[in-house]
């Protein structure tokens, strides 16, 4: 049995769908994400799973229980989930051991002590259980709030944006702080967030939404390496799409040279399409005959991100080592390295191939 089940769901405020015909279902134990831009209708969808907002079709099931239909919902405080929110709002006269305690005050005294102490250990604040919320890090706000949150074991737990107040270079890393947090405590949880490198940090399962419609659920890395659509593909990881040419039986001649790969019915000789062309399809490679001009460069430490104009004026990214510093103008040896061929139709978003050959 799923823990989750959305099933042709739409949400509509005023009469005008903000989100229509979803269907996903997420295992008991799996974290799972709602990603997209903004106004995509992942937070509508959210606040419709934990029943703070009506649906206009569909059924929302969680463990196996129907919640929600256009005929009525079950009330939130019914439905057994546990809510996290963008300001945590934590209660600010109340201690840490106090705040995490609060959903637990009708269980009996020994049961939410033992509890009470297994999440301040799970979240490391054991020393701070004395403290107030003014008096920790946002960091550390938003742990207590994720620990009050699944301190009576709800069967799902939502977040909505939960790390939006943190700042920017700790957001992946606190996200997988909490996604090992709730694998240990065995919990079933949903993340809404526009952050894709959040998405990743922390999910199993991802849900990416576009114009309000669910482009696609997959794994993170079939999203990566196997888009449904061109939305998909644009929106996750970096990445360029470059003019193509079917010219033989699995071939495709691009501005990069030739690719073989696996294609679509209905792909023929002659046939136009775009390529989608990852940074790592692109190795760096000094005694490559091919060279292209960097136009662009991006320092991340480790590495460069390089921008390359190809001979049609088209760009591509490749990733490389930091060791060696490469200029704006200088040209620089690369091979293509690609393991995942995508193809779309040149005029639409259909995915043409997503594999290549060796």
């Amino acid at each position: 049995m799923n823990a989750l089940d959305v099933i042709d769901v739409s949400v509509a405020y005023d009469g005008k769908p903000v989100i229509a015909g979803v269907d996903l279902a997420l295992e008991a134990g799996v974290i799972g994400c709602l990603l997209g831009p903004s106004g995509c209708g992942k937070t509508s969808l959210l606040r419709a799973i934990a029943g703070f907002e009506p649906v206009a079709t569909g059924e929302i099931r969680l463990d196996g229980r129907t919640v929600s239909t256009p005929r009525g919902a079950l009330a939130p405080e019914r439905r057994n989930v546990g809510m996290v929110f963008q300001d945590f709002a934590l209660f600010p006269h109340l201690t840490v051991a106090d705040n995490i305690a609060f959903g637990l005050r009708k269980r009996p005294a020994a049961e939410r002590a033992r509890r009470l102490a297994e999440l301040l250990d799970l979240i490391g604040l054991a020393a701070s259980a004395g403290a107030y919320p003014h008096q920790l890090s946002g960091g550390q706000q938003q742990r207590v709030a994720l620990a009050r949150a699944m301190a009576p074991r709800p069967a799902i737990l939502l977040m909505d944006e939960p790390f939006s107040s943190i700042d920017t270079e700790l957001r992946v890393q606190l996200a997988a702080e909490v996604r090992a947090m709730m694998l240990r405590d065995g919990m079933t949880a949903i993340l809404v967030t526009h952050d894709q490198h959040e998405a990743f940090a922390i999910a199993d399962r991802i849900a990416v939404i576009g114009d309000g419609r669910l482009r696609q659920w997959d794994r993170p890395y079939a999203l990566y390496h196997q888009p449904a659509d061109r939305f998909v593909a644009d929106f996750i990881g970096e990445g360029a799409t470059i003019a193509g040419e079917i010219v033989g039986a699995g071939l495709v001649r691009t501005g990069l040279g030739e690719i073989a790969g696996d294609l679509a019915a209905g792909l023929r000789p002659g046939d136009a399409v775009a390529v989608l062309v990852r940074p790592d399809d692109i190795v760096h490679d000094d005694a490559s005959p091919t060279r292209l001009p960097v136009v662009a460069r991006t320092f991340r430490g480790s590495q460069y991100l390089y921008e390359l104009r190809l001979p049609t004026g088209e760009t591509v990214f490749t990733l490389a080592h930091s060791h060696r510093e490469h200029e704006v103008g200088e040209a620089i040896g690369v091979r293509l390295d690609v393991r995942h061929l995508t193809v779309f139709s040149a005029g639409g978003d259909p995915v043409a191939s997503q594999s290549a050959r060796r």
